[in-house]
């Protein structure tokens, strides 16, 4: 069964920049139940545009018959600071004008993600995370999240993720928000605004989340004749309506921003030395052909967080791969955890 609920934190959310949020609101669900040693938590960490039904978007890794499933575990998922799905966000009304956010909500960074993310574990009481998961953006908030040893991390899964955004990542975002601000709408503080511009940002970051056999696979004409009306045109078309059809201008424009901020060495020694406080057991997932995030960055993580395992896949789709290469993902991670307990189970022994 799933619960859908709405935590109201109590108090004012300082971000890091030193800004404040006034009746901060985080949509989330949970699937499962906690046993009485409260030891079966998973929590997963959405990626940009996703929800809190993780077993909605990663069906195959999550759900009844899955790695992860609510028969086992209680599995939780919260929707993110600044995204549309339920949490506080540019179009929630600010407690202050009674009006909504739009422009004037303020910047966010991943560690407020997971500062979040920490509340609401707080309100859950809930102190101890056996699997903390997440890829791409999910995986950034789960690595900030285990930095800030607010609660205990047993198993990381880091998938498809980085410890710094890199400045390839950085531009394609950019360029997704020119065109977001070449909507003139944008800027009416609508709800509505800046949905044309949405579509073609869209439009540039499936560029960068698929390959260029994956479009050979998917989009070619079998026919030699065309001068118009291409697959690979409509299919642009389709996916950035689709996408303005259940997100917004505005969440989209804060959430791209939140990722062009990650870098875990930020106010610390160094990215190496951060990567070094990691105390949960880690594994780090990469997919071979992912061209927003390359396989060197999750190389990067593995090579300088202590003993931890590195894994790859190869998926024809790059990087949307860690969403649809489940089966491949649960061979890998099952056996991860298998390992993982069985050490557990080897140093107890050794220790009585």
């Amino acid at each position: 069964m799933s619960t859908v609920s709405l935590y109201k934190h109590p108090k004012i959310f300082k971000l890091e920049n030193g800004k404040k949020l006034r009746n901060l609101e985080i949509a989330y669900q949970t699937f499962g139940k906690l046993n009485a040693k409260k030891d079966n938590v998973i929590w997963a960490c959405h990626a940009l545009t996703a929800n809190a039904d993780v077993l909605d978007w990663w069906k195959g890794l999550f759900g009844t018959s899955a790695l992860f499933n609510p028969d086992e575990h209680f599995i939780i998922c919260a929707n993110i600071l600044g995204s549309n799905y339920g949490t506080t966000n540019p179009l929630s009304n600010n407690p202050i004008t009674g009006q909504p956010y739009y422009l004037s909500f303020p910047e966010f960074t991943i560690r407020d993600l997971a500062a979040a993310h920490h509340l609401l574990a707080n309100h859950l009481s809930i102190s101890t995370i056996k699997v903390l998961i997440g890829g791409s953006l999910g995986g950034q908030q789960a690595l900030e999240w285990s930095l800030a040893k607010t609660q205990t991390i047993e198993n990381l899964i880091l998938v498809a993720t980085n410890a710094v955004h890199s400045p390839w990542g950085i531009a394609f975002n950019e360029s997704q928000r020119l065109a977001i601000s070449a909507d003139r709408t944008f800027y009416a503080n609508q709800p509505t605004g800046g949905l044309k511009g949405l579509k073609v940002a869209r439009s540039i970051a499936l560029l960068s989340y698929r390959t260029y056999e994956a479009y050979s696979a998917t989009q070619l004409e079998s026919v030699n004749d065309k001068t118009g009306a291409y697959r690979a045109a409509s299919y642009q078309n389709y996916q950035g309506e689709k996408l303005c059809k259940r997100f917004n201008a505005y969440s989209y424009w804060y959430l791209s921003k939140a990722m062009d901020s990650h870098n875990v060495g930020r106010g610390r020694k160094s990215i190496v030395a951060a990567l070094a406080e990691v105390k949960a057991n880690t594994l780090v997932i990469g997919i071979e052909n992912d061209i927003l995030f390359p396989i060197s960055e999750q190389q990067f993580l593995a090579e300088h967080i202590n003993n931890a395992e590195f894994s790859s896949i190869n998926c024809a789709y790059g990087h949307d791969g860690f969403l649809i290469e489940t089966d491949k993902l649960t061979n890998i991670i099952g056996h991860f955890l298998k390992e993982s307990i069985n050490k557990k189970i080897i140093k107890l022994q050794q220790t009585a």
